[in-house]
């Protein structure tokens, strides 16, 4: 367990981890603080977390097992301690985890006797187990056990139904949520006028609570995005400040300053995610594949201007945050 002292910041808004701990493989705990927040914030703030923690995170699960000598869900195996339904709820319980998005095929193929553990499942390489001690079924005697499995990664619950049965295959009620449990407390300071916001997270190990407090945040600044779409384009129609000309530059004559003012700096090992950057500047870089910032430097004007809603008034914004961190001495007259 950690503990480390909470600070009250008095001017910037700052969030730090103040305790956490890990159980065991499935089960990982974390408490986290934001302050300071004016009264009435923390309470928006924290049920919201709390339903993206619950709900806008991805999750990856073991979806269906397919064997054609299985006659049906209730059935039993001759060799076999358990029966099939309890193997299948067996198989729900193991923790996957995976960055890629879709649906693929594992297997598990072992001979008895002898016990079936997660460490058995043959999965593609991009697909993590765990925890490989996940019982699954003891076979008691020398049988072979042989049977398919379908992995997928989405999101919420994905409940089984008559229509997902067919003959051999067997759809398993998957919970793809790996956080278990957010708590959220609020604590006054100041004569009750600002706010300490406290959230703790469960997870099953998937997850670190710090990452999916992180991806939780990211999901839910994506659901806002289109709000921010509708009022750039009102504003590009009744601002003329935005109708710009590009200015004649080239990032790489940046990118050669940069160097010369910084030369310890490993650019690729600076994320845009560290420069604070606005979340619809930073959301337009992400999805352009724009995550470090040699990335962006090695771009040039005709390749940001082709990010859709980006515009001129947005490198300037990010190259003043670039000056605030780096101190970098660039000619304002470029702009």
């Amino acid at each position: 367990m950690v503990r480390d002292k909470v600070t009250v910041a008095t001017r910037t808004l700052q969030w730090k981890c103040v305790e956490s701990k890990i159980d065991n493989k499935r089960f990982y705990y974390g408490r986290f603080v934001l302050s300071p927040l004016m009264k009435g914030q923390a309470d928006t703030i924290g049920i919201t977390m709390r339903r993206a923690l619950l709900g806008e995170i991805d999750g990856t699960c073991i979806t269906r097992a397919k064997s054609e000598k299985i006659p049906h869900e209730y059935s039993t195996i001759v060799g076999i301690q358990e029966s099939v339904h309890e193997i299948l709820m067996n198989l729900k319980e193991i923790v996957l985890r995976s960055n890629l998005y879709g649906t693929w095929d594992a297997s598990i193929c072992v001979r008895g006797p002898r016990y079936v553990t997660a460490q058995d499942i043959i999965s593609p390489p991009f697909v993590k187990i765990v925890d490989n001690t996940q019982y699954i079924a003891s076979l008691t005697e020398p049988i072979d056990f042989c049977i398919g499995l379908q992995i997928q990664r989405n999101r919420r619950c994905c409940i089984k139904t008559l229509n997902n049965f067919q003959d051999g295959h067997y759809p398993i009620d998957a919970v793809f949520m790996p956080v278990q449990n957010v708590n959220h407390s609020i604590h006054s300071y100041g004569n009750e006028k600002q706010e300490l916001l406290f959230i703790e997270i469960w997870t099953n190990g998937s997850l670190t609570p710090k990452e999916a407090l992180h991806e939780a945040s990211r999901n839910l600044i994506d659901l806002f995005i289109p709000f921010l779409h509708v009022e750039e384009e009102n504003l590009h129609l009744e601002d003329n400040t935005y109708k710009m000309t590009l200015p004649l530059f080239t990032l790489n004559d940046r990118f050669t300053k940069l160097r010369i003012n910084k030369e310890k700096i490993t650019l690729k090992y600076i994320y845009i995610d560290q420069l604070e950057l606005p979340p619809r500047i930073y959301n337009y870089l992400k999805s352009s594949n724009i995550h470090t910032l040699l990335d962006f430097l090695t771009k040039s004007q005709e390749d940001l201007m082709q990010i859709k809603h980006f515009r001129i008034a947005d490198v300037k914004q990010i190259w003043d945050i670039l000056e605030k961190h780096f101190k970098m001495d660039l000619p304002k007259n470029s702009f």
